[in-house]
């Protein structure tokens, strides 16, 4: 093997293109998961293109995210994806087998496979050197369907890891240090590569909390090296054939190197409401907090748990503190149920939620009202957790679990007795009971309850679009601010009639209906637009309501992504300055848009009626997703390709 561990299993998939950084390259995808959040949608457009199994080596369907059943929408949804993944070939891992990325982890991923995912924390396999991508619903049916992932190939960049971390600071600590260095925007267009001596002494656990949290960078993925950790925990699967050794060379190429020194590093928190508003945990010791969390797919493993139920053995929590754990899967909540961990978390006075996302995607225990909530997850955006006036930090289950004890964030290096755990058992118990294979035939019968809705049809890419600027948005908008989650709202993510009534809510409760009173419309804000989760609901909804061009200083990946795919036209101002010239209210019209799409060289022209002179734009598509928007999304092009076909072997 010659360079990085990237470029090797990007070289082994490659279908189309040069890995050069920048150019768009076709990767063949070995692994597809789906969640329940997001999987309905994406099971209905795998169905709407006509195919009678999934094409891809495996594909799994996951329910861990819409669990509470308050009314019959979220079990519709459960029993529609059993019978889906039964009549199309996929795997179903059953409500309460766990947490997608903890349980793909576990039980499915493999060092030097390709994974895309239905869903932002995806790259989490990459702790087992699996190249590990999330994205839309559409993008993964259409690699169900046997087609190649398209991405610009990103810029690798190494982590150098040096030294071994410190009693009672944790891999949490290494990814919240980066995110302290590089900002959420810091990842757009690269993937981190951890190199050095320090990844030996990391579990996989431990790598995949890093490589899930990478997400919260922008980054395509993030992914280690598989080694002899890797076949250790491989080993305790009981899955030691699926391992390989995949190093990178001595003298690989990367574009940039960072280096962390670990001995030198302590714990420490995200502050309100972004993942990269960092400090030491010096600077917060004493703050009164309200609400501890531990889980979310982030840090749920066994591992975690037991750190944390060490901390708290033979001790209560305050009494000013709820306290709420959530195992990230069967296995790590049998494994901790066997060996006392549940009943110290019990005596402790926490309460045990089941395995899943759970309070992460504001899916119940919603903090009290203007209160501080401690969480070992992964994002802490305003309002995610289903309070408005709450302030969610983040931190590793160390510094949650002493917290809990004290009522205040503390560091847990100042306990009186400072608990070892080992990385990772020598075995794990394996019950696969809850995770069921395919139908060995197509003869399943669909069951659809009232929720399920068909999915809406948009036309081509007119001529010209022209409209009001609905909403003028800032910088790092993320996915929650545009369609929250929640228990409210989530139940109709199969529904996007209604689903759509939900657009902007947190930010504009009037936006879905101004929205639905034009027949086009614009939205502009300013950089890192879309962060975030990876539902392409964000994007689908947007269409719905007539929204035809999203004008940004910069977008992230996987929504820009996503706005393409149901034909939204992204586009980049010439001049970032020129943002301050709009207004909510202007009236927006680009004449002969698919014409002024295809010269890259020149501005497109946008032309504002209140204003003397056009504002300049930008875009950077490709040939492939110009295509895509003019025949009004990616569903619409992938049909008439599917006629064209069949009208030559007619």
């Amino acid at each position: 093997m010659t360079g990085s561990v990237t470029e090797t299993i990007l070289r082994e998939h490659l279908i189309e293109g040069e890995l050069t950084p920048g150019s768009e390259i076709a990767i063949r995808i070995d692994h597809t998961l789906t969640q329940d959040a997001t999987g309905t949608l994406a099971y209905l457009q795998f169905e709407a293109l006509g195919l009678e199994r999934v094409r891809n080596e495996l594909a799994v369907s996951y329910i861990d995210h819409n669990m509470l059943q308050t009314g019959f929408e979220n079990a519709d949804d459960h029993r529609f994806l059993q019978s889906t993944a039964a009549r199309f070939g996929a795997h179903f891992s059953r409500p309460g087998n766990g947490i997608c990325h903890q349980v793909h982890l576990e039980r499915f991923a493999a060092p030097g496979k390709t994974l895309l995912g239905s869903d932002s924390h995806t790259p989490t396999a990459g702790g087992m050197g699996m190249l590990a991508i999330g994205a839309g619903g559409l993008d993964i049916a259409m690699a169900m369907a046997g087609e190649p992932f398209i991405l610009e190939m990103p810029t690798v960049v190494a982590v150098r890891l040096h030294g071994a971390l410190m009693p009672m600071v944790s891999a949490k600590d290494i990814i919240l240090e980066l995110l302290r260095r590089l900002s959420v925007r810091g990842g757009r267009g690269r993937i981190f590569e951890y190199i050095g001596p320090g990844v030996d002494g990391l579990s996989v656990p431990e790598r995949a909390t890093i490589t899930n949290m990478g997400a919260e960078l922008g980054a395509t993925t993030s992914i280690f090296p598989s080694d002899e950790q890797t076949r250790r925990y491989l080993r305790a699967q009981g899955r030691e054939l699926t391992w390989r050794r995949l190093l990178a060379d001595a003298a690989g190429s990367y574009a940039e190197e960072l280096a962390i020194d670990l001995t030198t590093l302590g714990p420490l928190v995200a502050l309100p409401h972004s993942p990269d508003h960092v400090v030491p945990i010096t600077g917060v010791v004493g703050t009164p907090i309200q609400q501890v969390a531990i889980g979310s797919c982030t840090n749920s493993s066994y591992r975690d748990l037991l750190i944390a139920a060490k901390i708290l053995e033979g001790h209560s929590i305050d009494p000013s503190v709820s306290l709420v754990v959530s195992p990230g899967s069967r296995q790590a909540f049998l494994m901790a149920e066997r060996e006392g961990v549940i009943e110290t978390f019990v005596r402790a006075g926490a309460r045990i939620l089941e395995s899943a996302c759970g309070p992460c995607i504001g899916m119940g225990q919603a903090p009290a009202s203007g209160s501080a909530s401690l969480r070992s997850f992964n994002r802490n955006f305003s309002g995610r957790s289903g309070t408005a006036d709450a302030g969610v930090y983040l931190a590793s289950p160390e510094v949650c679990a002493a917290s809990a004890l004290s009522g205040r964030i503390s560091d847990p290096r100042d306990l009186e007795r400072i608990p070892e755990v080992r990385a990772i058992p020598a075995a794990y118990q394996i019950d696969d009971s809850q995770i069921l294979a395919p139908a060995p035939t197509s003869d399943v019968a669909i069951v659809r309850g009232p929720n399920i809705a068909p999915l809406p049809t948009f036309g081509p890419l007119p001529a010209t679009v022209a409209g009001p600027l609905l909403k003028k948005l800032g910088d790092d908008i993320s996915t929650d601010d545009i369609l929250p989650a929640g228990a409210e709202i989530l139940p109709f993510r199969s529904n996007i009639p209604v689903l759509a009534r939900f657009t902007f809510k947190r930010l504009d409760p009037s936006f879905a209906t101004r929205a639905a009173a034009q027949s086009g419309s614009f939205i502009v804000a300013g950089r890192n637009y879309g962060q975030g989760s990876s539902r392409e609901h964000a994007a689908m909804v947007l269409r719905y309501l007539g929204v035809q061009v999203v004008i940004a200083e910069s977008f992230a990946r996987i929504h820009a992504a996503n706005l393409v795919n149901f034909g939204i036209v992204p586009l980049t101002f010439d001049d970032p300055r020129d943002l301050q010239l709009l207004q909510e209210g202007d009236t927006l019209a680009i004449e002969d848009i698919a014409g002024a799409l295809a010269v890259e060289s020149v501005p497109i022209r946008l032309e504002v009626s209140r204003l003397e002179r056009p504002v300049l734009l930008r875009h950077q598509l490709t040939e492939r997703q110009i295509a895509i928007l003019q025949a009004g999304g990616l569903l619409n092009r992938a049909r008439r390709a599917d006629r064209s076909k069949a009208a030559a072997l007619a």
